[in-house]
């Protein structure tokens, strides 16, 4: 039979133990994770993968030390890419139906590499009615959205690369689009 003293002590075996412990690897965790979060700042800024550690590696000079210092060191000067743009006719579009009177004026250019500029240049009618084709679906409010001509110059770029082979156009520079 269970006695009074032995049924006390089978409720403190089963009542909830004090956790101890429990703060000091939380506080160590924090502790950790701020000194890496903080080191990995000083690495990319500063340090060993820092912005001028990437040009020093590939040799590449300071302004200061091209004798092209503008009274700010440690910025490099641009080293021009060798690329070639393909200008394309200006595309005007009817926004809508013909009554709503908007109208969509495109004008863009082609980035190519100098050697593929002549093939792109003799291409340049299918990518016209690549522009034609796509630019005639859209709708006159999805041109009122800021992030439009981002997604359509994405949109184009892609059927454009389709249209010219892979590798042959790098970029579409959109100098012109307006709605009336």
């Amino acid at each position: 039979m269970i006695t009074g003293i032995d049924m006390a002590q089978d409720d403190d075996s089963q009542s909830p133990k004090k956790k101890r412990g429990l703060l000091l690897p939380l506080l160590l965790g924090l502790v950790l994770a701020g000194a890496a979060g903080g080191g990995g700042f000083w690495a990319v800024t500063s340090g060993p993968f820092g912005p001028d550690s990437a040009a020093e590696e590939d040799g590449g000079t300071h302004a200061s030390e091209a004798g092209g210092d503008h009274g700010e060191s440690g910025h490099h000067e641009a080293v021009p890419v060798d690329v070639a743009f393909v200008p394309l006719d200006t595309v005007v579009i009817t926004l809508g139906s013909e009554i709503s009177g908007a109208d969509l004026i495109f004008t863009a250019e082609l980035e190519v590499a100098p050697e593929h500029e002549a093939e792109v240049a003799h291409l340049s009618p299918r990518v016209l009615d690549v522009l034609n084709s796509y630019l005639r679906v859209i709708d006159l409010s999805e041109l009122t959205d800021p992030t439009s001509l981002a997604r359509i110059r994405a949109q184009l770029l892609r059927r454009i690369q389709v249209v010219t082979g892979a590798g042959r156009v790098s970029d579409l520079l959109v100098t012109q689009f307006v709605v009336n």
